[in-house]
C-alpha cells in the first residue's frame, strides 16, 4: 500500500516534468528553428544516401561503407554531367527568362498605367516599387549564406548516413532507461516514413519536371528545361509548388500572346490535376500517405510560425509530426490499430 501511495503521489510531478521537457523543446526549436532546418537537411541527404545504396547492397551484396560511397559518386557524376551538358544551355535560358519575366512585368504595369482604374490599384498595390529583378539580387546576394548552409546540411548529412546507429543510439540515450526502447521504435518509424517520403517525392518531382518541359516545348515557349527544372523543384513544396511554377510560365506567355497564355494555364493545370488524382495516389499508395488537409494545414502552419523560407520543410515536418502522433498517441496511448507513415510500404 505504500509503495502504491508513494508511486501515484509521484505521479502528478512525473507527469509535470515531461510536460515541462517537451515545452523546454518546442520552444528550442522554435528559437533555434534555422539549426533545426540544417538538422532535417542533413537527415534528408543521408536519406537520399541511402536510397542510393539500397540497389548496391541488395543486389551487390556489398558492404554499407562501399554502397554508401557508390552512391554518393553516383550522385555526384550524375550532379557533375548534368551541370556541364546542360548548366550552360540552363543558365543562358535561366538569365533569359528572368529579362522576360521583367519585360512582361513592365508591359502589365504599363497596361494598367493606360487606365485610370489601373493606376489607382497600382497606387494601392505599390507595384511600381515592385521589380523581379531587384528580387533576384536580392536572393543571389545572401547565396553565400545558403552555400555555407548547403556545405554544412551535406557534410553532416554524410556523417549521419555513415554511422546512423551511432546518432540513433545518442538520441535514445537523453531519454529515461524505461522510455528509451518506445523511443528506439519511434525513430524507426520516423527514419521509414521520411525514406519512403522521399522516394515518392522524388519519384513526382521527376514526372512533373519532364511533363511541365516537354509541354512549354510543345506550346512553342522558350527556356523549356528552366520552366521544366523549375516546375521539378518546386514540386518538392506540396500544393504551394504548382503556383510557384505556373508563375513564370505564364508570364512568359502573356508576354508573346493570349493565345499561348492560355494554352500554358491549361497545360500546367492539366499536368497537375492528373498528378493530384492519378500519380500522386499511385506513388503515395507504394509510399507514405497523408491525408492532403493535414498536408496543407501544416505547410500553413510551418509558414506562419518560422517564416516564409521554412516552407521548403514543411513537407517533411509535416510528415514527421504525423508519424509521431499517429504512433505516440493514436497507437500507443489510445490503444488504436493504425498504420504509421512508412509502415505500409514494408508490407
Amino acid at each position: 500500500m505504500d509503495a502504491t501511495h508513494h508511486s501515484s503521489r509521484k505521479s502528478p510531478g512525473a507527469v509535470a516534468l515531461r510536460v515541462g521537457v517537451v515545452l523546454l523543446v518546442l520552444l528550442a526549436v522554435y528559437l533555434l528553428f534555422e539549426i533545426v532546418m540544417i538538422a532535417l537537411g542533413a537527415v534528408i541527404v543521408a536519406l537520399l544516401l541511402h536510397i542510393g545504396a539500397e540497389p548496391w547492397r541488395r543486389w551487390g551484396k556489398l558492404p554499407l561503407w562501399l554502397s554508401l560511397v557508390l552512391s554518393g559518386l553516383v550522385i555526384a557524376v550524375l550532379v557533375g554531367v548534368s551541370a556541364y551538358m546542360f548548366g550552360a544551355r540552363v543558365s543562358a535560358e535561366l538569365q533569359d527568362l528572368v529579362q522576360r519575366i521583367s519585360s512582361a512585368q513592365e508591359g502589365i504595369t504599363q497596361s494598367l498605367q493606360n487606365s485610370r482604374l489601373g493606376r489607382l490599384a497600382l497606387s494601392h498595390m505599390g507595384a511600381g516599387e515592385i521589380s523581379l529583378p531587384g528580387v533576384a539580387r536580392t536572393i543571389i546576394s545572401s547565396s553565400a549564406s545558403v552555400a555555407e548552409a548547403l556545405i554544412v546540411t551535406v557534410i553532416a548529412g554524410a556523417y549521419l548516413a555513415a554511422q546512423p546507429d551511432l546518432y540513433r543510439r545518442g538520441l535514445v540515450a537523453l531519454f529515461p532507461a524505461a522510455l528509451r526502447p518506445q523511443a528506439d521504435e519511434t525513430l524507426e518509424h520516423l527514419g521509414r516514413g521520411l525514406k519512403y517520403w522521399l522516394l515518392g517525392q522524388l519519384i513526382q518531382m521527376v514526372i512533373i519536371g519532364v511533363a511541365s518541359g516537354l509541354a512549354v516545348w510543345l506550346i512553342g515557349l522558350p527556356a523549356p528545361f528552366a520552366l521544366g527544372l523549375i516546375a521539378g523543384v518546386t514540386e518538392f513544396v506540396p500544393y504551394l509548388g504548382p503556383f510557384i511554377a505556373a508563375a513564370p510560365a505564364l508570364l512568359i506567355a502573356f508576354g508573346q500572346s493570349p493565345y499561348a497564355m492560355a494554352w500554358t494555364a491549361l497545360a500546367y493545370l492539366a499536368i497537375h490535376q492528373i498528378e493530384g488524382d492519378v500519380i500522386a495516389p499511385l506513388v503515395q499508395q507504394r509510399m507514405v500517405y497523408v491525408p492532403p488537409a493535414v498536408m496543407l494545414l501544416g505547410i500553413v502552419t510551418v509558414g506562419v510560425l518560422f517564416g516564409t523560407a521554412a516552407i521548403i520543410f514543411a513537407a517533411p515536418i509535416t510528415v514527421v509530426v504525423f508519424a509521431l502522433v499517429t504512433k505516440l498517441y493514436v497507437r500507443d496511448q489510445l490503444g488504436e490499430e493504425t498504420v504509421v507513415p512508412g509502415e505500409s510500404s514494408l508490407d
